[in-house]
């Protein structure tokens, strides 16, 4: 008997219909003779409702009480969900228990809307599961040392998934979206995209990190920090199809590379949309001066990703980074009131319309030439690059916006991903 957490995002929890097909698929897997725990998203939609309303009631509070609300109120919808499959398993004849994450607990710390996991006590789950039920454990959420209920950020759920079955010592986390997999790029962008029957832990990485949608960054850390076998699956597969069979579908992430991968010089194409550049111009190139830069940024974690420093003129230099969209206004208005004036910097300038595209691949290793071939293919686009970053397994560029689609289209033809490797 092996212990198996499911996750399932909002798609496959859309509806009645959805959330019994759900159950009669968990259901299957726990006749099978397995320990079944369900990590369970809101219902399609539901979060942005209830974050929409918020917004209405209060369209630009910032403070830590304002997030403390939105989290108790984000975590109503893995709530409600959590209870109706619970529902929907006891109607197909399984004994099952639901817990909010407070319930378990899964402790976290207190940074709202943007909680991490510290610790989850096993006990209460274990009992259940050694009584035949099968375990319901909303994803997203958690509590802090006061008592109050934290959310994870967006995705979370793949986190709370994974971290569960890292304290559960999981034989497996299946997380069910979607998608059938993990793709060489997004199928909507580029329809000749191919699904991977393997991807490595380190490019899974590196695509979450970069933008891809699949999988939150921070369920890949847990999967590689406590070696926990995932795979991606669909969960809108007929529900009833064996087992062993949809035990090996999907996209396996492996923490081993074989012969196979190592071919595959690019594995994929990552992009994301939600990024805004910010420049702070004419500071003083003196040394620490990137730290007083970020680190306002960073008390308010904020999340600052790709970095430039230009060349000192004059004994001063223009500094500029990235952002998720959403905290750009918020970093703007830290670098305003607390930076500038310290700093006697000229200006702060932004962008909220650029992109990042990435190309992963563990291949990039033992292979030279590669970012060069990355540049000139979007050069012969037309496309100018803003700013580059780099590690031993992909390059990103940030780009404008507007020409996304078109850049990620010209590299996933200029590395033949949609190929398959020999």
């Amino acid at each position: 008997m092996a212990l198996i957490v499911h996750k399932y995002g909002g798609t496959s929890m859309g509806s009645a219909e959805r959330i019994r097909n759900v159950a009669k698929r968990v259901a299957k897997w726990a006749r099978a003779g397995h320990q079944m725990v369900v990590v369970p998203s809101a219902m399609s939609g539901e979060t942005n409702r209830l974050l929409g309303l918020a917004k209405e009631l209060a369209p630009s509070r910032t403070s830590d009480a304002y997030h403390r609300e939105l989290d108790m109120l984000a975590a109503t919808g893995e709530q409600a969900s959590s209870a109706l499959l619970a529902i929907a398993l006891q109607a197909e004849g399984m004994a099952s228990v639901s817990y909010a994450g407070w319930q378990v607990p899964i402790r976290t710390d207190n940074s709202y809307t943007k909680a991490r996991i510290e610790s989850i006590e096993d006990t209460r789950v274990r009992a259940d599961l050694d009584a035949g039920r099968v375990v319901i454990v909303t994803g997203f959420q958690g509590v802090d040392a006061e008592g109050n209920i934290t959310t994870l950020g967006r995705g979370g759920s793949d986190t709370s998934a994974v971290a569960v079955a890292a304290a559960l010592k999981a034989s497996e986390c299946l997380i069910y979206t979607d998608v059938d997999g993990v793709y060489t790029t997004d199928p909507r962008v580029v329809p000749e995209a191919r699904r991977l029957h393997t991807i490595s832990f380190e490019e899974m990485l590196e695509m979450a990190s970069m933008g891809s949608k699949v999988l939150q960054i921070r369920s890949v850390e847990f999967a590689g920090k406590y070696k926990v076998p995932l795979r991606v699956l669909s969960s809108f597969t007929a529900w009833d199809i064996d087992i062993k069979e949809e035990a090996k579908s999907g996209t396996l992430i492996t923490f081993e590379e074989d012969e196979h991968m190592e071919q595959a010089i690019v594995s994929g194409i990552a992009f994301n949309r939600d990024e805004a550049k910010i420049s702070v111009l004419g500071v003083p190139d003196t040394p620490g001066i990137a730290y007083q830069i970020l680190g306002a940024v960073a008390d308010a974690n904020i999340d600052v990703d790709v970095i430039i420093q230009n060349v000192s003129k004059d004994g001063k230099t223009d500094f500029s980074f990235t952002v998720n969209r959403g905290d750009y206004a918020r970093a703007i208005e830290i670098l305003k009131e607390r930076v500038i004036p310290k700093l006697g910097a000229h200006e702060v300038t932004g962008d909220a319309k650029i992109c990042k595209v990435s190309i992963v691949g563990i291949g990039m290793r033992s292979h030279v030439g590669i970012a060069s071939k990355m540049f000139r293919c979007l050069s012969e686009e037309g496309i100018n690059i803003q700013m580059i970053s780099t590690s031993e397994i992909k390059t990103s560029v940030v780009i404008d916006e507007k020409y996304m689609e078109l850049a990620v289209r010209a590299l996933h033809k200029a590395f033949d991903l949609e190929q398959v490797p020999a």
